[in-house]
């Protein structure tokens, strides 16, 4: 099976599905915000704070269409979405996995959004950014799993077998 990139909302539980997936299925797992930091040397709250969200989606972007892995779980960062060429690299490198959750359940789950460095422009509420990338989400998702009410493991072991579904038809 190609790589497994999971894209979605900030809170919807990218990494934490992505880990227990990667451990599930034998794959390394790769959390792509992680990769930035590491890269440019700064807290992603920091290049959002000195480049401004355009500065910040060209540094993802940029990075994120560098990635060269293979049988991989990719945790992505929620703006991901954002940038063409990463889209279109994870598109060709792998299966992209929407994890969707509803707005209410997304607002629960997060805390400050400066302190997690999410891409939000200036008197955007977070219903706004939600509204914003859900159709985004949908527009690259090769699958879209709605992980309401199921347990971590389950989400995980369903995107499993969604990916081998999707795998099995695009042979």
């Amino acid at each position: 099976m190609k790589n497994i990139i999971l894209i979605g909302m900030p809170g919807c539980g990218k990494s934490t599905v992505g880990v227990i997936l990667a451990k599930i299925i034998g794959y390394s797992f790769l959390d792509s915000d992680l990769l930035i930091q590491e890269k440019d040397g700064r807290l992603l709250s920091e290049i959002i704070a000195q480049e401004g969200l355009d500065g910040f989606n060209k540094i993802e972007n940029k990075i994120n269409a560098s990635i060269d892995v293979s049988r991989s779980v990719i945790a992505t960062g929620g703006s991901v979405i954002y940038g063409k060429e990463a889209m279109e690299h994870f598109k060709k490198i792998g299966i992209v996995v929407y994890i969707r959750l509803p707005y209410e359940e997304i607002a629960n789950r997060l805390g400050d959004l400066t302190q997690r460095g999410v891409s939000i422009k200036e008197g955007q509420t977070l219903l706004d950014l939600y509204n914003e990338r859900i159709p985004l989400y949908e527009k690259y998702a090769d699958v879209i799993v709605d992980e309401n009410g199921m347990a971590i493991p389950e989400t995980a072991l369903y995107i499993k077998e969604k990916c081998n579904e999707y795998d099995n038809k695009q042979r």
